[in-house]
């Protein structure tokens, strides 16, 4: 059994994640502490009774979904004696859960990881006015053909491919204008769907630049270590562990195409048997078994999951 661990991206969020976490295990409790003291907000009491609307909010979502996968990752090294240095092969994350991944492999603090993914919300947010940009999903479709749709629906705006996320499935961003146009622009392609994605500005493409500058300040005033096993880096799909290296593909990452695909496939092409999707939701889980149906796929989010997979991880 070759294993990797995977954490979840903005869309697994849900009112009530973590907690049980929490009143099971001291340990992961003290993590959801260390990330509110580390905003200076009660971010928990967000993640544990709502609203939901708030808890949506990218600048909630990203630190929140983090801090379940690294309680997750806390409980299963302190309380379970797991080691992801002498278990794990490599580490990967679907947008922020590339943060929760390089967290977990020891590149970042926790209180950093919190800070940073606070900041990258915020900037997201702020780096195109709210109704300017938009995101859709196309279905039945692969990258060669979305790429085509995207240009076609362009037409001088901005669209590009945010998420390569499997086979069938991948997502533009971009101007709201562009983005209207894809229905009429795919049926030339056979796109089957083009579902909107109910999100507050247009990821990973040139209109988050801004975002992108401000990440690239925040992370040069942050400490990165090498990590103990290599992460699977969303704008290679493949790996990385130089400090310096890691620090740029970030920047990259936030106006780059998460190749989640590839990802995938990297690890399969590298002889992983078994994916452990750590954190809040089984999105991830779902994704790999599409693209590659030979894997073996857990989600790790609650106790109960946890003593499940020890049997498997021990």
């Amino acid at each position: 059994m070759a294993i990797a661990f995977v954490f979840p991206g903005q869309g697994s969020q849900d009112v009530g994640m973590g907690r049980e976490l929490a009143a099971t295990f001291k340990c992961a409790q003290e993590v959801f502490d260390e990330v509110d003291a580390a905003l200076g907000q009660k971010l928990s009491a967000i993640m544990w009774e709502g609203p939901k609307e708030t808890l949506t909010l990218t600048e909630n979502a990203q630190p929140a979904l983090m801090a379940v996968s690294m309680a997750v990752m806390r409980v299963l090294e302190r309380e379970k004696g797991f080691s992801l240095k002498n278990k794990v092969r490599f580490v990967a994350g679907h947008s922020l859960g590339e943060y929760s991944a390089l967290a977990a492999a020891g590149a970042f603090s926790l209180a950093d990881t919190a800070r940073l993914l606070k900041l990258r919300g915020q900037a997201m947010q702020a780096a195109v006015p709210v109704g300017q940009g938009a995101m859709t999903a196309l279905l039945g479709v692969g990258l060669d053909v979305a790429q085509k749709v995207a240009e076609a629906a362009a037409q001088g705006d901005v669209c590009q491919v945010a998420n390569d996320n499997e086979p069938t499935q991948v997502v533009l961003s971009g101007h709201k204008s562009a983005i209207d146009r894809v229905p009429e622009a795919g049926k030339g392609f056979g796109v089957r769907r083009a579902i909107p994605l109910p999100v507050s500005a247009p990821f990973h493409c040139a209109l988050m630049k801004p975002a992108a500058d401000a990440m690239a300040e925040a992370l040069s005033k942050v400490e990165i270590k090498a990590p103990v096993v290599p992460v699977v880096a969303n704008v290679l799909a493949s790996p990385i562990s130089d400090p310096a290296e890691i620090r740029r593909r970030l920047v990259e990452q936030v106006t780059g195409t998460v190749r989640w695909r590839e990802c995938t496939q990297y690890l399969a092409q590298n002889g992983i048997t078994d994916i452990f999707e750590i954190g809040h939701g089984k999105v991830l889980a779902g994704l790999v078994k599409r693209i590659h149906k030979d894997f073996n796929a857990t989600s790790l989010g609650t106790p109960a999951d946890i003593e499940a997979a020890m049997a498997f991880l021990g």
